[in-house]
């Protein structure tokens, strides 16, 4: 069975979560119901699912707003 076309274009995260499903062979049900599932995790914690927070290494300059990260060398 083929999947169903859709009209909207699929995230990159979105669509790697569909091939890692159909990898590890979830039936169609249990994928529809986990995109189901994160889709509302995503608007109950009021998120955006592409956005992400501003990041910047620790020891250059970052507002409060941001999250500050450990620098890899």
């Amino acid at each position: 069975m083929q999947p169903p076309v859709l009209d909207a274009p699929v995230s990159p995260l979105r669509q790697r979560l569909i091939d890692d499903m159909n990898m590890r062979r979830f039936s169609r049900q249990t994928q529809r119901n986990y995109l189901r599932d994160i889709g509302r995790l995503a608007t109950s914690s009021g998120g955006h699912q592409t956005r992400r927070p501003p990041t910047t290494c620790a020891g250059s300059r970052s507002s409060s707003r941001t999250t500050v990260f450990p620098c890899r060398r």
